[in-house]
Formats: structure tokens, C-alpha cells, sequence
């Protein structure tokens, strides 16, 4: 498992980004490039939305049973709008983190932070209709044309990709929270086989 983390490691972030997207349905197909310059401009986009975003702490509830579907929090907004935090996949990250030698991008209490910003991200795009009209302009992708008018399209996992630049300049990570995401599936499937 670390030398498959150090391989992560090795890794830019962008490329979490593009593998991603290519995991994502209706992109299987698609050219890396495009990939790649869709991962950057939402990572980007989501990055910059940190001076606008001020919100209202959420309910927030805690709950185990994170590690089997790897999900560190999820943000539902039925019944009522809340964050799901589950404690054991951070309680598990943070192992991670001090094994690995990561502190440096990661610091202590950061994933649990980064969670909720990551969470506070898709709130604002699921909220704002300007605001996910605008994610869909910096992507460029084109669903129709007519002439001179043009309707932006939606790219699948681009709001995912948001969220994770909003975490990471948020809360000053040195690295993508995807990386530590790439990482905590390494180390469960190292768990698993155990």
C-alpha cells in the first residue's frame, strides 16, 4: 500500500482530476486532452470561489459506515439540508495522512475541514443557478448552437471536480483532495485483503 500511495504521490493533481472524469458515464470515450482542460478549468473554477462563498453552517450529522462506499461526507439536501461527516473514513484518512508522511499538505483536523468545504461547495452550485450556469461557461462544452446563440452543456463530474479546488484553496491544502481520496481506496483494498 505505500508504495502504490508514493506512486499516487508522484502523480500531479490534474490527473486525478482527468481519471475522474473518465470513470464518469458519457466521458469513456473522450480525448484526455479535453479531459484534462475540463478537470483543470472546474478545479480552477472551484478554487476561486472561495472569497464569495460565506454560508451558514449547516446541520451537521456524524455517522460510521463511511469506509464501505469511501465517503469521507455527503451532502443531502431532503428532508432538510445537512452534511453527513462519517467519522470512520476521516478517523481513517487521518491515519493515512500521519503513515504516509503527509502532513505537510494535509495538517491535522484538515480532513474533516476540507470535508465540510468540499460539502459547503456543492450546497453553493446546487443552490445557485447563476453559479452552476457559470461553471458550465468556463468548462466551453457546447450542447447546442444556433448561429450566433450558444447553450453551454454540463460535464459530468465537473461540479466533483469544483468542489475538490474549493476544499483544497479553502483550507490551504498542499495537495488535491483527490490524491488522499486515490490513497484511502489503496488502503482499504490493502484492508480488505487482510
Amino acid at each position: 500500500m505505500r508504495t502504490e500511495c508514493a506512486r499516487l504521490a508522484d502523480e500531479d493533481d490534474a490527473e486525478f482530476g482527468v481519471r475522474l472524469l473518465a470513470g464518469t458515464p458519457t466521458h469513456e470515450g473522450r480525448d484526455p486532452a479535453l479531459l484534462r482542460r475540463w478537470a483543470t478549468a472546474a478545479t480552477e473554477f472551484g478554487a476561486g470561489l472561495t472569497v464569495r462563498a460565506r454560508l451558514p453552517q449547516p446541520r451537521v450529522v456524524e455517522r460510521t459506515g463511511g469506509i464501505e462506499r469511501l465517503l469521507l461526507a455527503r451532502y443531502v439536501s431532503r428532508p432538510a439540508p445537512a452534511v453527513e461527516l462519517f467519522t470512520d473514513t476521516l478517523a481513517l484518512g487521518e491515519e493515512l495522512v500521519d503513515l504516509l508522511g503527509w502532513r505537510g499538505w494535509y495538517p491535522a483536523g484538515a480532513l474533516r475541514a476540507a470535508a465540510m468545504a468540499h460539502e459547503d461547495a456543492h450546497r453553493l452550485l446546487h443552490d445557485d443557478a447563476a453559479l452552476k450556469r457559470a461553471l458550465r461557461e468556463r468548462l466551453g462544452h457546447t450542447a447546442l448552437r444556433l448561429g450566433r446563440f450558444r447553450i453551454a452543456a454540463h460535464v459530468a463530474g465537473a461540479d466533483e471536480l469544483a468542489a475538490h479546488g474549493y476544499a483544497a484553496a479553502r483550507r490551504g491544502l498542499g495537495r488535491s483532495p483527490l490524491l488522499l481520496t486515490a490513497a484511502l481506496a489503496s488502503a482499504v483494498r490493502a484492508l480488505a485483503q487482510d
